[in-house]
C-alpha cells in the first residue's frame, strides 16, 4: 500500500530531513511546503510557531523504518507523523515510487 506521510518540522531542518529520507530510500520524494503557521497546545500552554509541512511519499513496507528515522532525526520530542493511505494514483507513479524505495 502506498502512503502519503505528513510531518511538520521547523523550517531550518526541513531540507535536511527530506534529503535524508530520500537518500535512505525511505521516501520516493518529499514535497516541502514552507510557510505553515501551527497553533498547538504544549506543556499546558497554547503556542504558535512557523513550520514547514513535509508530504512524504512511501509505502507500507518502508513505513516502520521511515517512522524510526523521523523520530531519531526530528528535533521535537513528539513529532507529528500522520500516514494516509493512497486510494488512487497513476500506475506509472506507483511503479516509479516502488522502484525508488527498492533496496536492490
Amino acid at each position: 500500500m502506498s502512503l502519503v506521510v505528513m510531518v511538520t518540522v521547523p523550517p531550518a531542518g526541513a531540507a535536511e530531513l527530506a534529503r535524508g529520507l530520500v537518500e535512505h530510500r525511505l521516501a520516493g520524494c518529499v514535497n516541502m511546503l514552507p510557510g505553515v503557521q501551527t497553533v498547538y497546545r504544549w506543556g499546558g500552554e497554547v503556542a504558535e510557531e512557523p513550520e514547514t509541512l513535509l508530504l512524504i511519499k512511501t509505502n507500507g513496507e518502508r513505513y516502520p523504518e521511515l517512522e524510526r528515522f523521523i523520530k531519531e532525526h526530528h528535533p521535537y520530542e513528539v513529532p507529528e507523523i500522520v500516514a494516509l493511505p493512497v486510494d488512487r494514483a497513476s500506475p506509472e507513479f506507483l511503479r516509479w515510487l516502488n522502484g525508488s524505495l527498492s533496496l536492490s
